[in-house]
C-alpha cells in the first residue's frame, strides 16, 4: 500500500513519454511526407515533364 503514490508518478511519467514519442512521431512523419512530395513536384519539373 505504501507503493501506490510511487506507481502513480511512474504511470503518470511513463504516459507523458509515450505522448512525448507519439508527437514527434507524427511531426517527424509530417515533415518526411512533405519532403517527398517536394522531391516528386521538383523531379517532375526538372524532367520537363510537365511545361
Amino acid at each position: 500500500m505504501e507503493n501506490l503514490p510511487n506507481e502513480d508518478s511512474n504511470k503518470s511519467k511513463i504516459s507523458s513519454y509515450i505522448k512525448k514519442i507519439g508527437v514527434l512521431g507524427f511531426l517527424f512523419f509530417l515533415v518526411k511526407g512533405l519532403i517527398w512530395i517536394a522531391i516528386f513536384v521538383f523531379g517532375v519539373k526538372g524532367c520537363g515533364w510537365v511545361s
